[in-house]
């Protein structure tokens, strides 16, 4: 690969017009990967700012072996690979099913190897290609492409595939398996969508970004397929010989009011509720991480974080480890696949039940985002507050979800629910 720098000054352009510029430029390819971090502090840093193109359609990994499949990449190229991991993967990790309905259509993996790729920092950017003559062509078309903010020229209609009745009743039964000793932490799900939606992608993603900047932001075109990824949770990174995790499991809306805003803060850092739940879940991703690490390494770092967010403050803990000697990426990554937070404890029961109360196939969402680097370093996110997109079928959806566990309150759950959606939900209304 063949490289560059330039910096914004050099070209006339700041960071936010060049890369809005590049993204729209980017999804004239048949395959693109967009790893945003808004400058966000974040323990171990948000994503790396990256954008990668490719026209290539060979298929690197076999969705039915992904894992395997994955190492046989890894030991094929000396490049980064960017891609994502299904939520439905975890029937290649377990002995488990997936019958709900799939409205989207995306692979179980996906990774690729970027022909063109942009390495962004405050000041400028590296640009890599595989043809040197290239890059000067690369950066004039860059600059003559026109952006719009123009999400829709249409009203986007939003229906609810679970009304609240519905919610309040699959909770209430879920509840019920918790007393019964199934599961003591669920994650429950629910999907809004419009069957009929024509978007523009990269305005989208820009919009969603801004209405909601998070550190493990991202998009992903495949074909005529888009994740549009507002992500404020760390699924799984590797740096050197660590490995981190950080749960997310406490949520609490935020005020424009100060005061307000503080005293809803030191509500969800002292809630009883929200403790015990991020504390099993933080019990799930310890174990998680045994499976890879060296006896004795797993430890939390920080334990009940509370991290604000545009809309939100969240509860997050830190846990890190020592990948043990052997350990490969794809088996790290399958270990701890997918993230605890998004199934709930016991984890394969939890996810047997996911399929029996949940209407709709997750696909991406509950799964993960990336990039694995060349020398075995790589960060994944967890695929939440996210669209997905299908626009040859015009299909739109996102989903949100909470943890149910014995004390829940249905109607509260609901409303968190629905806070989770606020941001998506408010750039339909602007267009």
């Amino acid at each position: 690969m063949y490289s560059v720098y330039f910096s914004f000054a050099q070209l006339g352009f700041t960071i936010n017009d060049f890369k809005q510029k590049a993204l729209s430029w980017a999804d004239t390819y048949k395959v693109v990967a967009f790893y945003e971090p808004n400058h966000i502090p974040y323990p171990y840093q948000g994503f790396e700012n990256i954008l990668a193109v490719s026209n290539t359609t060979e298929q690197l990994i076999h969705p039915y072996h992904a894992f395997s499949g994955l190492s046989n990449a890894l030991a094929a190229t000396e490049q980064i690979l960017c891609g994502f991991l299904s939520y439905d993967l975890k029937n290649q990790v377990e002995k488990l099913k997936s019958q709900n309905p799939d409205y989207l259509g995306f692979p179980l993996v996906y990774f690729f190897e970027p022909e063109i790729a942009f390495y962004f920092d405050a000041e400028g950017f590296e640009v890599k290609s595989r043809q040197a003559a290239d890059i000067p062509q690369i950066l004039a078309a860059i600059k003559s492409t026109p952006t719009t903010t123009f999400v829709s020229e249409t009203k986007i209609e939003i229906e609810h595939r679970t009304s609240r009745q519905q919610y309040l009743h699959t909770v209430k039964a879920i509840q019920q398996n918790i007393l019964e000793g199934d599961v003591y932490e669920l994650n429950y799900c629910v999907e809004f969508f419009s069957p009929e939606a024509i978007i523009n992608p990269a305005a989208t993603f820009w919009a969603l970004n801004q209405a909601s900047p998070t550190p493990f932001a991202g998009f992903f075109k495949l074909y005529d397929k888009y994740l549009l990824c507002a992500s404020p949770e760390r699924s799984l990174k590797k740096e050197g010989s660590k490995l981190i995790s950080q749960p997310i499991k406490g949520t609490i809306r935020r005020s424009p009011d100060p005061k307000e805003d503080a005293r809803l803060r030191e509500q969800l850092r002292t809630s009883e509720k929200e403790i015990a739940e991020n504390m099993m879940i933080m019990d799930l991703v310890r174990n998680d991480l045994a499976k890879s690490s060296a006896i004795g390494s797993v430890k939390v770092e920080e334990m009940f974080g509370i991290y604000g967010f545009q809309h939100l403050y969240q509860m997050i803990t830190t846990v890190t480890s020592t990948i043990r000697p052997g350990c490969s990426v794809p088996e790290a990554i399958k270990n701890a696949f997918p993230m605890g937070s998004m199934t709930g404890a016991p984890k394969i029961r939890a996810m047997e039940l996911i399929e029996q109360y949940e209407t709709t196939r997750r696909g991406l969402f509950s799964g993960s985002l990336g990039y694995i680097k060349p020398n075995g370093d790589f960060d994944l996110n967890v695929v939440i507050r996210s669209l997905q997109y299908n626009a040859s079928s015009r299909y739109l959806s996102y989903m949100v979800g909470s943890a149910i566990t014995y004390d829940s309150d249905p109607e509260q759950e609901y409303e968190e629910c629905l806070l989770k959606a606020k941001a998506i939900l408010e750039i339909f209304k602007n267009k």
